[in-house]
């Protein structure tokens, strides 16, 4: 775990919030000057506490009407065969998110997809037939109540 003092903490509470916020802004609501704020960002990013900056997206705008999230168990849990499904997976676009879980499910899947005939095409000709899958159970999303990237900096 990195070591982290209070300005750190205040500096990744708000890029978190905001990414593109500018160098002098942030300095400022911080207590820097530009200088030492941009060398923390930095530091912050060459240790890897800071992974990249993205836009967040409006799916539904974009075309993307629904998310799922798939359940899939494998038929055999070898680090061979969970990577072979890894790799797979990050091959296909629609697959928004890939974890690995404990359990009797062995990975979730977020999955977005322009409607439910093109969900079922996607289940049926990439998922169902990947490496290694036993079976996959879906769940559609009906409404997304809190969506909060990041981690809590309190």
């Amino acid at each position: 775990m990195a070591n982290l003092d209070e300005i750190d903490r205040k500096l990744l509470s708000e890029l978190q919030n905001e990414g593109r916020v500018t160098n002098v802004e942030l300095a400022q609501r911080v207590g820097l000057t530009a200088p030492p704020c941009l060398r923390r960002v930095r530091a912050l990013e060459e240790a890897g506490i800071i992974k990249g900056y993205h836009a967040e997206l409006n799916a539904s705008e974009l075309g993307f009407a629904i998310t799922v999230f798939a359940m899939v168990s494998l038929k055999s849990q070898a680090e061979s065969s969970l990577r072979e499904f890894e790799e797979h997976m990050h091959a296909l676009p629609e697959v928004r998110e890939v974890h690995m879980l404990n359990g009797e499910i062995d990975f979730i899947l977020k999955v977005v997809s322009k409607d439910l005939q093109s969900f079922q095409e996607f289940l049926t000709s990439k998922l169902t037939p990947a490496p290694n899958v036993e079976s996959v159970k879906t769940s559609l999303t009906i409404r997304t109540s809190k969506l909060e990237p990041g981690v809590p900096l309190e």
